[in-house]
């Protein structure tokens, strides 16, 4: 028993031998099997979660209309957390959005099964029933964008030098809806495909409500990085032709 110095009264109380506070402290740590790996699981999903909604989200390129910058099936991470600190889309970058005006009406999304449902979760797919784009940014609020002919296509009267085209395309299409000149408005983007040929972008939807373009709410984020397959990982810059000053309006 200890003694009370400042009395000399004995303290009835006692402290446990040291080899039970070692059976206390075995007894916490010790949890069977099936309780941790369910606790565990539980907080990867939520880190997962939580980097999907506010860092960066994998997308599946579905079809060849950014070719050769970006393949069909390729994966692309997008950069989700810049435009919480009211960045909005530039020149010359590739962005996903969400689809501004039905522009995937013709393009039925099959729906998923469990496994894509879970990666769509975590953010490894589109989330299920998602529809989303990907192009790159041509126009911003107060270019002016145009085409004609074959090209070269023009922002703010200054031609650009477009090497990502795809080979064989040219820069502008010959039929009605690729020959244009439109002002950006405020709080939009216009949009285009690197498969000129092969994009139904912002061109071929002038009469939807946004008359082309696509909402600043409906950009989800910019792709940074092709991540899979490892054959074809690369970042996607800015390219040079963008950095004109010339080019503001």
């Amino acid at each position: 028993m200890a003694v009370d110095a400042r009395s000399g009264a004995q303290d009835e109380t006692t402290a446990p031998a040291p080899q039970e506070r070692g059976k206390g402290k075995a007894a916490r740590r010790k949890r069977p099997m099936w309780v941790e790996i369910p606790i565990l699981v539980a907080i990867a999903l939520g880190l997962a979660f939580l980097i999907k909604t506010f860092l960066l989200q994998a997308f599946l390129i579905p079809s060849g209309s950014m070719q050769n910058t970006l393949q069909k099936d390729d994966r692309v991470l997008v950069d989700k957390l810049t435009p919480w600190f009211g960045s909005e889309p530039e020149r010359g970058e590739v962005v996903v959005f969400r689809d501004p005006a039905d522009w995937l009406a013709n393009s039925p999304v099959p729906p998923p099964n469990a496994f894509q449902d879970v990666l769509g979760f975590i953010g490894l797919m589109p989330a299920a029933g998602e529809k989303h784009l990907i192009k790159r940014v041509i126009g911003v609020a107060g270019d002016t964008v145009e085409c004609v002919g074959t090209g070269p296509l023009k922002v703010n009267g200054h031609p650009l030098d477009e090497p990502y085209v795809y080979p064989g395309n040219t820069p502008c299409s010959q039929d009605p809806a690729g020959q244009f000149k439109v002002t950006v408005p405020q709080g939009s983007v216009w949009v285009m495909g690197d498969h000129r040929q092969a994009s139904l972008d912002s061109r071929y939807h002038q009469t939807d409500p946004h008359a082309g373009m696509v909402p600043l709410t409906d950009v989800v984020g910019r792709a940074v990085v092709v991540a899979w397959p490892v054959t074809h990982w690369s970042t996607l810059p800015v390219p040079t032709t963008f950095e004109q000053p010339s080019l503001a309006p």
